[in-house]
């Protein structure tokens, strides 16, 4: 279920990366029965956090736009995976638009050009359809590799969206929709449409998602026996917070320091001699912006006006008015001396790799999704055993992936029961 990767922690495996690797055959039972009862997210990429002590995502994102940083021998896990993704939604599927985000970045157009390839492996004529109201007519950008991207005019019409001469079946999103939904992409009923629109951040909370995934956590933690907080990162929320007119800040001060109060007792239960810390930030879509590190309540009395701006901006323009805040989970890992996290992408319900996110300027208790961030390929293992049983604790390279790719496996089935409990047309059932 999870490929072999080379990680860059070595040091010795701790109590809770036995109990994981010792229970394989059950947790991946128990995995094969939640997908028989729930749908995963058709992709997404979750940021792990390993602090030695506690292992957790800190984000899930279902709109992921890094494919390529995947090395090419990933490239067979994908299209794989691929492959049953579309299988279940559309078997006679032989058309796929792809829409992206209004960028001519040409990292993030590399990106796009990965997934054209895996899904041209899959089987697809694959096209790129913008939203952008500049491309009214197919615009190639070169890339600084050679290659190049062709971005095209959506076509719509009354029920259907597609280009001039191209028809898909299934439309795929690679926009996590934090501007709003556009009038073009509702009422595709004859259409298969991927991530729904609710999965995207004009009205998904990242509150919905770690609630779910506290319910995840507690069932996982039931079934190996263990405390649930060792994955799960706990959380506060505020419904109103306005940084620039510093309106709501009451409910952020007394919610940040009840959370390090309980950060604070399970430190102590536990005998870990570090300094809590909360990561506040919006509870929509940021992209990296909009987050701060808080290990006392007195620092967000004394934010600095420029901070506060920082705080007030989310991506895509809407100003920040709701607010997650979250335990802040150490970065034991690290690559060339700078501080690093790994991040697993999926497919369908299976891992197909990951990278690191390295920040040379960040410490272990800061966000390292900013700007002068890099991203360094996660390598396959030589040996192409599976995680051995037996093996000496932290004499398995390959068993710590494992445990990173059971985390995203927990956080990809929370985004299932998140994207039932929000799918409107669930609710008009109820």
């Amino acid at each position: 279920m999870v490929p072999h990767l080379v990680t860059a922690l070595t040091g010795p495996i701790n109590e809770l990366e036995q109990r994981i690797l010792e229970s394989t055959p059950v947790i991946e039972r128990w995995f094969r029965l939640e997908w028989m009862e729930h749908t995963p997210p058709f992709y997404s990429s979750v940021d792990v956090r390993n602090a030695g002590f506690k292992l957790a995502p800190v984000d899930t994102n279902l709109y992921p736009g890094g494919w390529n940083n995947l090395t090419p021998e990933m490239m067979p896990l994908a299209v794989q995976a691929a492959m049953a993704a579309i299988e279940k939604i559309c078997p006679e599927a032989k058309n796929l638009l792809l829409i992206p985000e209004n960028s001519t970045d040409s990292f993030y157009l590399s990106n796009l050009l990965q997934l054209q390839r895996i899904f041209y492996q899959a089987g697809l004529n694959v096209r790129l359809g913008s939203l952008s109201k500049d491309v009214t007519s197919p615009t190639t950008i070169d890339l600084p590799n050679g290659e190049s991207v062709i971005l095209e005019p959506l076509v719509r019409s009354k029920r259907r969206l597609g280009l001039k001469h191209f028809d898909p079946c299934t439309i795929l999103l690679n926009n996590d929709l934090s501007a709003g939904v556009p009038g073009m992409l509702e009422d595709l009923h004859e259409q298969y449409l991927l991530p729904p629109l609710h999965a995207g951040w004009a009205t998904r909370r990242k509150s919905n998602h770690f609630k779910a995934y506290e319910e995840v956590a507690k069932r996982f933690g039931k079934l190996l026996g263990m405390d649930h907080w060792l994955i799960n990162p706990m959380f506060n929320q505020c419904g109103e917070v306005d940084f620039s007119q510093d309106s709501g800040m009451e409910c952020l001060r007394s919610n940040t320091d009840a959370l390090l109060g309980k950060i604070r007792r399970k430190y102590k239960e536990y005998g870990i001699n570090e300094k809590p810390f909360v990561v506040i930030k919006a509870d929509n879509g940021t992209a990296g912006m909009g987050v701060m590190t808080v290990r006392d309540v007195k620092e967000l009395d004394a934010l600095t006006p420029k901070a506060r701006a920082g705080m007030a901006q989310a991506k895509a323009g809407p100003s920040v008015g709701e607010v997650i805040i979250q335990e802040g989970v150490l970065t034991n890992e690290r690559i060339n001396r700078a501080v690093a996290e790994p991040v697993v992408y999926m497919m369908d319900r299976y891992v197909v790799g990951g990278f690191y996110r390295v920040h040379a300027e960040r410490g272990v208790d800061e966000n390292l999704n900013a700007p002068g961030s890099s991203f360094v390929p996660l390598a396959f293992e030589h040996s192409a055993q599976l995680p051995q049983p037996g093996s000496k604790p932290g004499a398995s390279v390959p068993n710590r992936f494992y445990m990173y790719g059971v985390i995203g496996r927990l956080a990809m089935l929370a985004a299932s029961y998140e994207l039932e409990a929000t799918d409107p047309d669930m609710e008009s059932y109820d």
